[in-house]
């Protein structure tokens, strides 16, 4: 029964964080728990569980007798958020080109495969599942570093990734891009060239950051 619990509230917790993230749930809004229940069919208790948890990794804010609401957003909070992501990921991508195997590798050219399937799929097909696309970003980026070998940069990097992509949800129109900036960071990766491939990923960072402010 534990197990069953422990599955459907890791359900509930991605699908509020997948809806905040991709704009369904507006930055302010209140989460009242009694229309939450009838539209993810989670019960209260898993609510707060979830809730809770969101708000430990900054997606939701837990105001003091006001209940929960989804985080807002502003251009300082985006600015930290981009600066911090380029930080840590740049650092993680330094220890995983100097420690990665062929097996890593070998995940890597797949992971970047799967991603220029998923972008030039959604350059033509408008119904393209945006969170499809997201998920292989997520993983190229993740592949580039997993090999870092440390658990608490990847958790890092995750929710870093999310917070920054969630940015780009709320203020693009997004219609993907295909483009070589992920070949050029595969290539060097795989070059162990270190400084051109944290070079290109601050680029591909902050060429982002630039359209994202302008969007403000």
């Amino acid at each position: 029964m534990g197990k069953i619990l422990t599955t459907v509230g890791q359900s509930t917790f991605q699908t509020i964080k997948e809806d905040i993230i991709f704009g369904n749930l507006k930055p302010g809004l209140k989460l009242k728990l009694g229309v939450l229940k009838d539209q993810y069919s989670a019960s209260v208790s898993i609510l707060r569980e979830t809730l809770n948890r969101l708000a430990s990794e900054g997606f939701v804010e837990a105001k003091d007798q006001r209940g929960f609401y989804v985080a807002t957003t502003s251009k300082e909070d985006f600015l930290e958020i981009a600066n911090l992501r380029i930080l840590l990921e740049c650092y993680a991508l330094e220890l995983s080109i100097k420690n990665g195997d062929s097996e890593w590798e070998g995940n890597l050219v797949s992971a970047h495969h799967k991603l220029s399937l998923a972008e030039k799929e959604i350059q033509t097909n408008h119904y393209y599942e945006k969170n499809i696309w997201k998920k292989c970003d997520h993983d190229f980026h993740r592949a580039l570093i997993h090999a870092c070998d440390s658990k608490n940069l990847l958790s890092l990097h995750s929710t870093l990734y999310d917070k920054y992509f969630r940015y780009e949800m709320l203020l693009l129109t997004f219609q993907g891009k295909e483009d070589t900036e992920h070949q050029d960071m595969l290539n060097a990766a795989l070059n162990r060239d270190v400084k051109l491939a944290q070079k290109l990923l601050k680029n591909h960072i902050q060429s982002a950051e630039e359209y994202l402010i302008q969007a403000y």
